[in-house]
Formats: structure tokens, C-alpha cells, sequence
């Protein structure tokens, strides 16, 4: 688990081993959120504000993800659905555990609807992510 420890370290303070994680991966699902413009801009504020990581979609991070200012942890959702579709509550993986690594994740995070008709196959989804990302040493949130 040496390389979990290392990514768990990046998206945590490591004096009190607590994490502050700003969500940014809602443009997807509900297009785009008003305040969330230069994105750059908006990274450096929440970690000069105390975040230790910031949660994107691998667009997002693709093309706002910056190069300078405080380190902040980078966390890649791997799941989504927009609110434009009738199974709006049926979360699809939509990238893997590689292109995470490629894009320099600390970790990955999913989402599970609980309780609607497609849980089973969401938490199914879930298991193999789990794995996965065991045999990566990839955080999941």
C-alpha cells in the first residue's frame, strides 16, 4: 500500500492528517455553475483557502487543472450522468483508474445513488473500481 500512502498524503494535511476536498465535478451533470469560470483562478483560491485537494472531471483538469501556486491534491471523478436524461440517478463509469494515473490523480472518487432502480449495477460498478484501484494503490472516495 506504499503508493496509497504516498497519494493519500497529497490529498490530506499532513499535520493533522484531516482533508478539506472542494467538489468541482457538478458541469457535467447540471452544466455549467455559476462562480466556476476561470477555473485556474478558482483552484489557487480554495487551496490559498485551506483545501488540501480539489474533485474534477478529467475535462475539467485537462484544460484548468494549473501549473503554479500552493500544492493542492487532485481527485478524478469517475462516474457520472447530467440531468438532461431520463436515469438521472443511473451514475455510468465514464473513466478509468489508467487515465486517472495519467493525468496525475492523488486519487479517484465515484457515486452511488442509493436506493434507486439501477443500485445494483452502480454498486457492482463500485466493486470493480474497488479492485482496481487496490491493485493500483489508488485512493476511492
Amino acid at each position: 500500500m506504499y503508493g496509497k500512502s504516498i497519494r493519500m498524503e497529497r490529498i490530506t494535511d499532513r499535520r493533522t492528517g484531516n482533508a478539506v476536498i472542494v467538489p468541482m465535478d457538478h458541469g457535467i451533470s447540471v452544466g455549467p455553475v455559476n462562480g466556476l469560470i476561470d477555473m485556474r483562478k478558482t483552484v489557487d483560491d480554495v487551496s490559498n483557502g485551506g483545501a488540501t485537494a480539489v474533485l474534477m472531471h478529467k475535462g475539467l483538469i485537462r484544460y484548468s487543472y494549473r501549473q503554479s501556486g500552493r500544492d493542492v491534491g487532485l481527485i478524478m471523478h469517475l462516474s457520472a450522468s447530467t440531468d438532461l436524461g431520463p436515469t438521472r440517478n443511473s451514475k455510468v463509469q465514464i473513466t478509468s483508474i489508467a487515465e486517472a494515473i495519467k493525468y496525475g490523480a492523488d486519487a479517484v472518487s465515484i457515486h452511488i445513488n442509493f436506493g434507486s432502480e439501477d443500485e445494483p449495477s452502480m454498486l457492482e460498478q463500485a466493486g470493480k473500481i474497488s479492485e482496481e484501484c487496490n491493485e493500483w494503490g489508488m485512493p476511492l472516495i
